[in-house]
């Protein structure tokens, strides 16, 4: 998809090049210029696109009503929006390519304003006069300081989207990633300087034509038919009215001027083409904010092994599907910082409580993690309703739609989960347990690979609840759990009795993925199963790659994929 969009990018680029280089309206200004202009101006398109498209996989509100909407029947349509986030990550990739390129084209054309400078034209130059310093059409005009600026800006965002600082220092990314607003307003103010202008009046000043009211025409060669009507005394303008000889007029290297050239600056088009997505982005925004302006309930809050909380809460009207995400909002943790965290339970038509897990990994989890817990070693604390107060308030933002929607649609699923991307699959567990008739999925196989044994106590209660029910139901063979204990010293087991079942179903070692596939193939033949993928970027480049193989039982793996990383 990268090498596409890249492709297509670079296409538009070729066009717009062509269309300054050969274009008539830009003679003028390209003798001036030269490729300092096509370059400049088929750059500025790529990023019209760009800078338009960027902030459309951003509206998620609009991205979780098409996935949930009957308006995109088709799987593959939906996978599409799933790959919102690698569609932002490319448009912002390809703005900073050709922005490199916009900018050392307008660096040559503020020399070649100066360099260049056409006495005859005088509007059509952006200095002031022939040898102007260069630097003042950067530092002192309204085009030029706005573009100084925005490259800065775009640098910080940039350098701050790295995986090195977002993992290290994730506050930089966030606070610097909101500098957008910023560079918007200044790419407005940048595009109405007006500096490259076109000509307006090609039909009655073609270029390169006859002017015969020109005073200066030394260095024309006049024909013959116009010395008697011209001699070389006469101050006297060409009589508009006086006909012209028929040889001249037929004669094709060269065309008479009626008047002088007029020039006129580009409407902003950059206008057009983020207006749009902005306001829609801005809508977006104010609704959500509208949405999530009031504090959830938290019911409870429960200390998991291995730094994971649990928090239950409820609000008023909230809906959601398994596997999607919301975002959480602590004015006492951070006034401006939120994060998103996959639902671990959804409410039903019986209950009302929903709930995340989030692991202790940064400032914003670990002061989250003070706030609500009364002492740090305590590892459980269910507060009555009237205490609620002590907590802080919590707000919520969301939901929002996301690949593992789409496990209840297949009649046959892998989940494969890494460590705590086991978040998105408990929603759906919680789901099957309430209830598993009223969907498609009709077999679900769940591989879950933990470092330590203590990560499995995360879920092991809702493993084995559902595990039971589907056994009273007649129905084991439903759900295939496995789980991989990739890192340990010896043979361990999940501590408790009531979770013998599991322990049955815990290998140790990594999973082998090709000879997993060939047998969930071959009891799946002829089929469809959708393979759903939440962890490290290693497994999921394994799974993705089994998915894309061929197998000789005619059964075909469609792939999905989350990532925490």
């Amino acid at each position: 998809f990268q090498f596409f969009w890249l492709s297509l990018n670079v296409w538009l680029f070729g066009k717009t090049f062509l269309l300054y280089n050969q274009g008539l309206q830009y003679y003028y200004l390209h003798q001036m210029l030269g490729l300092g202009l096509c370059v400049s101006r088929a750059s500025a398109s790529v990023l019209n696109l760009n800078c338009c498209l960027v902030l459309l996989p951003m509206c998620r509100v609009l991205l979780a009503f098409l996935r949930g909407s009957q308006k995109v029947a088709s799987k593959k349509t939906r996978r599409l929006l799933d790959k919102s986030k690698t569609f932002h990550v490319t448009c912002g990739v390809t703005i900073c390519i050709f922005s490199v390129l916009h900018v050392a084209a307008h660096l040559v054309n503020a020399l070649n304003f100066s360099e260049n400078y056409n006495e005859e034209f005088v509007t059509l130059n952006a200095a002031n006069y022939r040898g102007e310093d260069p630097r003042k059409l950067l530092f002192a005009t309204v085009p030029g300081l706005t573009g100084v600026i925005m490259v800065l800006v775009l640098f910080l965002m940039c350098t701050a989207s790295t995986y090195a600082i977002r993992v290290s220092n994730y506050d930089i990314f966030w606070y610097t990633h909101n500098l957008f607003f910023v560079f918007y307003i200044l790419l407005m103010l940048h595009v109405s300087g007006g500096v490259l202008k076109y000509q307006t009046n090609l039909e009655e000043h073609p270029p390169g034509c006859f002017n015969p009211n020109k005073t200066l025409r030394q260095n024309l060669t006049v024909p013959k038919a116009f010395e008697e009507l011209f001699p070389d005394s006469t101050t006297e303008p060409f009589p508009e009215d006086l006909p012209v000889p028929e040889p001249f007029v037929q004669n094709s290297f060269m065309r008479v001027c009626s008047e002088e050239p007029k020039f006129q600056s580009h409407f902003p088009e950059t206008w057009f083409w983020i207006s749009g997505p902005l306001c829609l982005y801005c809508v977006e925004r104010l609704y959500r904010y509208i949405r999530s302006n009031k504090p959830v309930t938290i019911t409870s809050v429960i200390s998991h092994p291995s730094n994971v909380l649990e928090v239950r809460m409820v609000k008023d009207d909230f809906e959601a599907r398994p596997g999607q995400y919301v975002i959480l909002h602590c004015p006492r943790v951070s006034a401006l910082e939120s994060h998103p965290f996959t639902l671990t339970m959804c409410p039903t038509d019986t209950k009302a409580t929903f709930g995340v897990h989030l692991k202790v990994v940064g400032d914003w989890t670990e002061r989250f993690r003070d706030l609500l817990l009364l002492h740090s070693n305590q590892d459980t604390e269910i507060l009555p309703i009237f205490q609620q107060r002590r907590y802080p308030k919590l707000y919520v933002d969301g939901p929002f739609g996301s690949p593992f929607e789409e496990s209840l649609n297949y009649e046959v699923s892998l989940c494969v989960a890494g460590g705590i991307g086991v978040t998105p699959f408990a929603s759906v567990l919680n789901t099957l347990l309430d209830g598993w008739k009223c969907y498609k999925l009709r077999r679900l196989y769940f591989i879950w690979v933990c470092r330590d044994i203590e990560s499995f106590r995360w879920f092991a209660d809702l493993l084995c609840m559902l595990h039971n029910k589907l056994w009273q139901e007649n129905r084991p063979d439903y759900i295939n759990i496995q789980l991989y204990l990739s890192q340990t010293d010896g043979i361990q087991k999940i501590i408790g009795e009531k979770y013998q079942a599991l322990n049955s179903r815990l290998l140790i070692g990594r999973p082998r993925w090709k000879l997993l596939f060939d047998d969930i193939a071959k009891c799946n033949r002829r089929k469809t199963i959708g393979v759903f993928c939440c962890g490290p970027n290693k497994i999921s480049k394994i799974l993705h790659k089994l998915s894309n193989s061929s197998n000789s039982y005619g059964t075909r793996f469609e792939y999905n994929k989350e990532s925490f990383s």
